[in-house]
């Protein structure tokens, strides 16, 4: 399968990396490029027909597959990575919010919309009934 990034692409756009980061951004490019194609799917999507048609996509793709595997690589795996810690005193009180709740590759809401992957919905919702033995005016 082909990839939407490579190796190369990650240590321009995000940063040079170790060889052990190397070695895992590799599988790490051939997972993103096929969650991005599941993700199309789930919207009724080809994303590498959208990719073929449009170059600027083709940027965008590549761009968002470098920003999943650069935060992929950043995460911890010798301990939970935490967004948010709390700590108190004689409380004895610790809390935090996880990064990644049991670790692994997440795609945000926001990189699939980049690349128009993102379901709209639409529809209105009447707020106020209508009277219909009023000759259909709002109640």
């Amino acid at each position: 399968m082909k990839t939407y990034a490579t190796i190369d692409d990650v240590r321009q756009l995000w940063r040079e990396m170790t060889t052990e980061e190397t070695n895992k951004a590799g599988y790490l490019l051939e997972v993103v490029s096929a969650s991005l194609r599941s993700e199309a799917k789930k919207v009724g999507k080809d994303l590498d027909a959208m990719l073929e048609a449009d170059e600027d996509l083709q940027i965008v793709a590549k761009s968002v597959t470098v920003d999943v595997v650069a935060r992929t690589l950043m995460t911890s795996t010798n301990s939970e990575p935490m967004t948010q810690v709390t700590e108190s005193a004689l409380g004895y009180s610790v809390t935090g919010t996880y990064l990644t709740p049991g670790g692994g590759l997440f795609i945000k809401k926001s990189e699939l919309a980049r690349l128009g992957l993102r379901r709209q919905k639409y529809g209105v919702m009447d707020l106020y009934g209508y009277d219909q033995g009023n000759n259909d005016q709002t109640v």
